[in-house]
């Protein structure tokens, strides 16, 4: 018999921990990915927008969108770590390295650094602590993921039970600042809005107002562009046949939508330094209309910075559910239906001075 040519991709009783995986095909990020992503997801950001505004602020142009370098990255581990997935399900201690920019080369690799079988025998949950660098080999991006995917044979042996234990967030020793940035001549009425860092206290909520609906050719286009080849979001033959009988939504769009909807409430969030936690409560689908709040958790200062602060935020999506009353999780932590998102992210912001 010849050697199978293809790759079904690996089931969860494939993993092991410690194992180290080199992904496969390394992507060069390009206008044409910044002008897509605009198209599906509407962010109007101005650093990522505009090389006048990123120059004006000491960068040489306009920087890739922080998180459409987090999907092109994430794009890169779905064929050896989420092929086979049933769901993604959350992220932790996700840090944002230097800026990529259009002409950049990434490339991903990842670790596996925990196990959990599930009690049905199944399916397991898989983490992985990854790592995309730009050409140059600096960090872009660093971050965990766990993620629910299929065994193979339910009776299969899987290793012992080892699920890593992570920080509630990024400290801010560890965020990243560009030594170049310079917020001099930062320019809030082209970034949006005049209300900087020093204006937001801690506990305030922001309804970011604006809804956006899922479109089955916006989601599925996404998912092409990051190259997320994961059966659940692209093949509604098997996927028709499966629990909800079509395709999820990749749970990346749903955070970009809420970052993109933010905007208004948050235009001085011009990068973000840190994903400290997050998950996808609630599944979306096409046809769903994307809400969003957030919450200021936190504002911390950055050392040896003046002129830039962060600011810790926990930002909601609901599906068909304005956000004006805020929802959020009951007496018990359980979240209604309508919540799919809830992401832990830190934000740099001008300060006032």
């Amino acid at each position: 018999m010849p050697t199978p040519k293809t790759n079904p991709g690996n089931f969860f009783e494939d993993f092991r921990l410690g194992q180290e995986i080199l992904h496969a095909v390394p992507r060069t990020a390009t206008e044409g990915d910044v002008a897509l992503y605009i198209g599906l997801t509407g962010s109007r950001f101005a650093l990522p927008s505009s090389d006048s505004f990123a120059q004006s602020i000491g960068l040489a142009g306009a920087p890739i969108d922080d998180l459409l370098a987090f999907h092109l990255i994430f794009g890169r581990t779905v064929a050896d770590i989420s092929l086979n997935a049933v769901a993604n399900l959350g992220y932790a201690v996700g840090k944002f390295g230097v800026p990529l920019y259009p002409g950049d080369t990434i490339i991903a690799q990842s670790k596996v650094i925990g196990l959990k079988e599930n009690s049905n025998h199944e399916t397991g949950i898989v983490y992985v602590h990854s790592v995309g660098r730009n050409q140059a080999g600096e960090v872009v991006l660093d971050y965990v993921r766990w993620v629910m995917v299929k065994k193979r044979d339910k009776h299969a042996p899987t290793p012992e039970t080892h699920v890593p234990q992570l920080p509630a967030a990024l400290d801010v020793g560890e965020f990243e600042v560009p030594a170049e940035l310079d917020l001099s001549n930062y320019d809030d009425e082209l970034a949006g809005s005049p209300f900087l860092w020093d204006d937001y206290a801690v506990g305030e909520k922001i309804d970011h107002v604006d809804g956006m609906t899922l479109e089955e050719s916006d989601h599925m286009t996404a998912t092409r562009l990051y190259q997320n080849n994961a059966k659940v979001h692209f093949n509604q033959h098997t996927e028709g046949q499966g629990r909800f009988g079509r395709r999820l939504i990749y749970g990346g769009h749903i955070i970009s939508l809420a970052r993109a909807l933010s905007f208004n409430g948050l235009a001085n969030a011009f990068r973000i330094a840190a994903i400290n936690g997050g998950r996808h409560v609630n599944p979306s689908f096409a046809g769903d209309t994307i809400y969003a709040w957030s919450e200021v958790l936190e504002k911390i200062e950055i050392p040896g910075r003046k002129d830039i602060g962060a600011l810790r935020l926990k930002t909601i999506a609901t599906k068909d559910d304005p956000c004006a009353a805020f929802p959020g999780p009951d007496s018990t932590g359980k979240y209604p239906e309508s919540v799919v998102l809830d992401l832990d992210y830190t934000v740099l912001m001008k300060r006032r001075g």
